[in-house]
């Protein structure tokens, strides 16, 4: 299972991934990393905080595109270089999350892309915006 190489990207590919963010879904992620932040995990404190319970990990969320990179857009054998982000709303438990990467540059000579990442939740809203680069295969 190989992934696109950069000479069959363009500017402006896009491909997405989507998933329903579950309460497991959450304590897992947290269970893996040590981020046992209340707000991710203790409803009775979360009620207290500004999002009024509790919100799914940012990075989990941003994991999200690193399906999209490293399954569908390049795919398989890509290498993720790195990322810029912003959290721009809260993912509730139960939401469902649409991970989007478009390509908006590709640099031949370095075999690198820059592509658009968005993360919108059911109602259209965008939860998270950013900028990845990744390394497709050769």
């Amino acid at each position: 299972m190989k992934g696109l190489t950069i000479k069959d990207l363009k500017i402006g590919d896009k491909d997405f991934f989507q998933k329903t963010i579950t309460e497991t879904d959450v304590y897992l992620y947290a269970g893996i990393t040590g981020d046992l932040n209340p707000a991710h995990i203790n409803e009775v404190e979360a009620e207290k905080g500004m999002f009024k319970g509790r919100i799914a990990h940012g990075m989990l969320t941003a994991g999200l595109v690193s399906t999209v990179l490293g399954m569908k857009l390049p795919g398989p054998g890509t290498i993720y270089l790195g990322q810029e982000l912003k959290f721009t709303a809260p993912v509730k438990f139960g939401d469902t999350i649409k991970a989007e990467a478009e390509v908006i540059e590709i640099n031949e000579e370095k075999n690198i892309i820059s592509l658009k990442t968005t993360c919108t939740n059911q109602d259209g809203k965008i939860v998270l915006t950013g900028v990845a680069k990744a390394m497709p295969p050769k």
